[in-house]
């Protein structure tokens, strides 16, 4: 994750984590994936059992055997708070060795407000799962690996100079991949509806675009250069 350097408004900024390039489609997609949250909210709030769609989706995914039910297991503990540390604790080392301390605040932030905003959520939905106790949308697990990948595709997309498209196909297609991966986890183990994790995962998108164009504005604001 070597530095980059990118000229935004006449200014000279150093390792943006959110490419120029991309924050016009990322705006796009972070409103949509808003949109198909609040949508699902209203549709299941107060619902104590699934849809039709999550009943289909579950009898499949629902009980898998061996090995199946290993790896279900151990992608839900990457969502637990000793996995997410894990995962946390290597990419901010990784950021910090490379010097590239906003991406470090990124990896920190993204996730965990994303998390932090399916907390704030699951009261007002009400969605019930196993029990009045368990409040179920949207998944916290899926938002947090979701936004992890998210966060580390920004970062590569930047260090590589890719182009609006080419960029954008990649931090979709690595949050897609991580939100289905935790999503499948969490319907396999019987945590989750399938559209908790549908929410789990919108959520991040729609968090980390503007966690990142936060954390550019906030660092370029306190080091301005002139280009």
């Amino acid at each position: 994750m070597g530095g980059t350097v990118t000229v935004t408004d006449g200014k000279l900024t150093a390792a943006a984590v959110l490419p120029v390039v991309m924050r016009g489609r990322l705006a796009v997609v972070a409103v949509l994936a808003s949109l198909v949250v609040l949508l699902l909210g209203v549709r299941y709030a107060g619902d104590s059992g699934p849809g039709r769609t999550d009943a289909r989706i579950a009898e499949a995914a629902y009980g898998v055997g061996a090995p199946w039910w290993h790896l279900a297991h151990a992608t839900d503990f990457l969502g637990d708070p000793g996995g997410a540390l894990l995962l946390l604790t290597a990419g901010v080392v990784g950021c910090l060795r490379a010097r590239r301390t906003r991406a470090a605040v990124l990896l920190l932030a993204g996730p965990g407000l994303a998390v932090g905003v399916t907390r704030l959520l699951k009261p007002l939905a009400a969605r019930t799962i196993n029990g009045d106790d368990n409040l179920a949308f949207p998944s916290g697990h899926t938002a947090f690996l979701t936004a992890f990948a998210l966060a580390l595709a920004l970062l590569a997309a930047g260090r590589s100079g890719l182009g609006p498209t080419s960029g954008t196909v990649l931090a979709l297609a690595a949050a897609s991949a991580a939100g289905a991966l935790m999503g499948w986890a969490q319907v396999a183990t019987g945590a989750h509806y399938p559209t908790d994790t549908v929410g789990g995962c919108c959520t991040a998108l729609a968090v980390v675009p503007a966690v990142a164009w936060a954390v550019d504005r906030l660092a370029d604001a306190r080091h301005p250069h002139k280009g």
